[in-house]
């Protein structure tokens, strides 16, 4: 209906758009500091992939980022889609970074979802969504390619 008010949860989807979205642009920063501010005091990063760690609480969560961050070099998050509803919001992600944990260093690239709760503009809850194998795979494949003999020049 032309000239009607917009529905009352448009105002609460529209911040969770934007706290999501300055979460997102904090990850991509490399600042654990900035990235910390944007959650809440009893934020819950809550990890499905076996080979992450879940963790409760701003201050654990920072505690964490330093290392996470070092050995997640040039990490870069791509939002493909993101979907908001009043305080969730789910986003697709294409994640990239350079792995510090291996001499190598090789490039990753992993899709992933992230879902989120939004409370008092900052993120309360995140749930990642990624496939261990693709990292493991890549990380092992990079290397094998790197050391065959024929590439040896």
């Amino acid at each position: 209906m032309s000239g009607s008010a917009p529905a009352a949860g448009a105002g609460t989807a529209q911040r969770t758009r934007e706290a999501v979205e300055r979460y997102v642009a904090a990850l991509n920063s490399g600042d654990p500091d900035r990235i910390a501010r944007r959650v809440t005091a009893d934020f819950h990063n809550e990890h499905t992939a076996s080979l992450g760690r879940s963790v409760r609480g701003r201050a654990a969560y920072r505690e964490r980022l330093t290392g996470f961050l070092a050995e997640f070099e040039e990490l870069r998050y791509e939002v493909e889609d993101l979907i908001v509803d009043g305080d969730r919001a789910a986003a697709a992600y294409l994640m990239t970074f350079r792995w510090s944990g291996a001499a190598h260093r090789p490039r990753i690239r992993i899709r992933g979802m992230f879902r989120f709760r939004v409370s008092g503009g900052e993120i309360a809850h995140r749930v990642d969504y990624w496939d261990s194998g693709t990292f493991q795979r890549q990380s092992t494949e990079q290397r094998r390619w790197r050391t065959r003999p024929e590439q040896d020049g």
